[in-house]
């Protein structure tokens, strides 16, 4: 059976966890790597999917602030379906569905047709992501050191790939059926297989007033909302970067129209680089010394996108956004963790739905500040929301797991169950 553990008399052998661990690992990354895949595929298609459907530019952000908003449902969603059914589960049938409503994106022609698939990608997107990051903080306190940040890098990486491979399709002017029906068929399958090594983790003890019977009862809201703010500031930081970056380097920059694509690949890949190191960090000098580097680097970055004189110092800034805003997620997920170990499942569900309020909110508010006042004015907002988390950033720190604090406690054997019912 995939995922069983060699017993001995007196339990598993270390061996045959450590191996459940790492296949658990691995085949979350890859989930996380297919995430980045499909959610890029869908975001940089977005002028062609209005062709295909006819969608106006007016009508275009219904649809678009429709996916977040019921993302946000799925994310609450899962915190109820949690108490039932495992995350591994969840994340197990939530991805295909995702891969399949990207599928549906490039096979429909009627707006109707264009809004029930949105639905049903954005509803699973947020099961998808709850669900994931579930595993991975419940991952990190079995390996007992900090990783969170490599599966972010892999969503990273799978987005790059994502990106790519959508300039192919439209370069070669490919529909949306052809661009997206090879990927779908070739991460279909390969994620169903995977799921196969999901591990569920133990829950921790009960701390900081939660309560063993229910976990939503542990909740202390008044502990989590440093962490939703914090959540919400890095997704107006990001979603600033994706939405305005091109228009900026452009119009204001004076950038070429070539040039103007290059800002956001520059923050993806310092994004990548950063995610790939930054557990290393965190086992050195603690998550709360990260973080808060991770947001002055990230405020520093936005005051070079501010004052940039041309295209090329402005993209010193997106570099240095990438480096700083790139740790600054997986940690807020990882930290959730620590807090709340008898009800990890359930605080990871809630900060996720401040995931989409980030979005939701970052490019509206640069757009609107940008109209009224200047873009690079608007340019200082989300460099001051991303100082703030200087000030919540001790909230990163942890009394009982003390890994990513500094001190990294040995790796523990709480692997928890496998995905096939360990």
């Amino acid at each position: 059976m995939a995922g069983s553990v060699q017993r001995t008399a007196r339990g598993p052998t270390l061996a045959a966890m450590t191996d459940v661990l790492r296949r658990g690992r691995a085949s979350l990354a890859f989930g996380f790597f297919v995430q980045g895949v499909a959610f890029a595929l869908l975001v940089t298609r977005i002028p062609a999917m209005q062709d295909r459907y006819g969608v106006s530019d007016a009508l275009l952000p219904v649809f678009l602030a429709a996916v977040p908003i019921l993302a946000g449902a799925g994310s609450v969603t899962t915190e109820r379906l949690v108490r039932r059914i495992r995350p591994s589960r969840l994340l197990r049938w939530s991805q295909p569905v995702v891969l399949l409503a990207l599928l549906g994106v490039g096979a429909g022609d009627q707006v109707a047709e264009l809004a029930v698939v949105l639905g049903v990608f954005g509803l699973s997107v947020g099961m998808l992501d709850a669900s994931m990051n579930m595993l991975g903080v419940s991952l990190q306190r079995a390996y007992g050191r900090s990783i969170m940040l490599s599966f972010h890098a892999a969503y990273s990486l799978g987005g790059i790939l994502g990106a790519s491979l959508a300039w192919v399709g439209a370069h070669a002017e490919l529909t949306l059926w052809m661009s997206y029906l090879p990927v779908v068929a070739v991460l279909l399958p390969a994620v169903l297989v995977g799921s196969r090594w999901y591990v569920d983790g133990e829950t921790g003890p009960a701390e900081a007033g939660e309560t063993k019977g229910d976990e939503t009862k542990g909740l202390a809201f008044r502990l989590l909302l440093p962490l939703c703010l914090v959540m919400t500031f890095a997704y107006i930081g990001d979603s600033t970067v994706s939405n305005w970056s091109a228009k900026y380097v452009k119009d204001v920059l004076g950038g070429s129209e070539q040039l103007a694509t290059v800002p956001y690949n520059v923050y993806m890949v310092t994004t990548l680089v950063g995610r790939s190191v930054g557990d290393l960090g965190v086992r050195r000098f603690g998550a709360v010394a990260v973080v808060r580097l991770g947001a002055l680097v990230a405020a520093c970055g936005f005051v070079v996108v501010a004052v940039a004189p041309g295209a090329w110092v402005g993209m010193l800034g997106f570099t240095l956004l990438g480096i700083g805003l790139c740790v600054l997620v997986p940690q807020t997920f990882a930290a959730a963790g620590r807090l709340f170990p008898g009800a990890s499942d359930a605080a990871v569900a809630r900060l996720n739905i401040f995931n989409y309020v980030g979005f939701l909110v970052g490019s509206p508010l640069v757009g609107a500040l940008g109209e009224a006042w200047s873009y690079r004015g608007a340019m200082l907002v989300p460099m001051a929301l991303v100082l703030v988390t200087t000030v919540y950033a001790r909230s990163f720190a942890s009394g009982g797991d003390r890994y990513g604090g500094g001190h990294e406690r040995p790796r523990t054997v709480d692997v928890g169950r496998g995905s096939n019912g360990l």
